[in-house]
């Protein structure tokens, strides 16, 4: 294990315990109490993995993603947002716009943790398949985590690398919706099927004309990848 977790958070107290409970589970983490401090220290190191919060007190933690992944280097990161808004439309909005998963305080620290090793285990890939060629066009290398289309490399989310990942596990095979909601969040996830949408069609935008149309729709059912 070993990896690296940095925690963003206005309250001392979350930041002591979420420290002190994920080095207990083996991983190095790194607390800020706000934006401006994390993002100063992407300089210097750039983490595994980030638990943010999103009632920052200098820069609201949605725009604080935003710029995590408009950013080349940073935004292959995998992001679990944490607040304290327990609204449906603050979830649906998270994970549309990319994170990798959403917890609501109060959390338990073990569903936490549970949910940060689940995210990471996403990350990594069996090594027999770690590359995966689509008509000649689309290079998924998932070990690399690196997307090429005819050698142009594309840089994606997490969701958006890991639904694409979804779909080329079974090349012509139509994944519903809920599959693939299931695949990146579990049963439990409350999200909403248009979520899945959205992401498919930022990740067509990025593929670009030449990959796009490999991403196809099945009316009324969901998506597959076929050339």
């Amino acid at each position: 294990m070993n990896e690296s977790i940095a925690v963003i958070d206005d309250e001392p107290d979350i930041v002591d315990l979420l420290t002190l409970h994920l080095r207990r589970a083996g991983f190095r983490v790194g607390g800020f109490p706000d934006a401006r401090s994390f993002l100063d220290s992407l300089g210097k190191h750039i983490p595994d993995l980030v638990l943010l919060d999103l009632m920052l007190p200098d820069i609201d933690g949605l725009e604080v993603f935003k710029l995590l992944r408009k950013n080349e280097e940073w935004a292959s990161i995998p992001v679990i947002m944490v607040t304290a808004k327990g609204d449906e439309s603050e979830k649906v909005l998270g994970l549309e716009l990319g994170a990798d998963d959403y917890v609501t305080k109060p959390f338990s620290t073990k569903e936490l943790i549970a949910r940060v090793r689940s995210v990471l285990r996403r990350q990594s890939v069996p090594p027999e398949s770690n590359r995966i060629e689509v008509g000649g066009i689309l290079l998924i290398d998932l070990g690399k985590h690196e997307i090429l289309v005819k050698g142009r490399k594309v840089d994606l989310t997490s969701a958006e690398f890991n639904i694409l990942g979804i779909l080329a596990s079974k090349r012509g095979w139509v994944f519903t919706r809920g599959q693939i909601l299931d695949h990146l969040w579990g049963h439990e996830k409350i999200v909403l099927d248009r979520t899945i949408d959205v992401h498919i069609r930022n990740l067509r935008e990025k593929l670009g004309p030449e990959a796009a149309h490999l991403i196809r729709n099945i009316r009324g059912v969901g998506y597959k990848l076929e050339a």
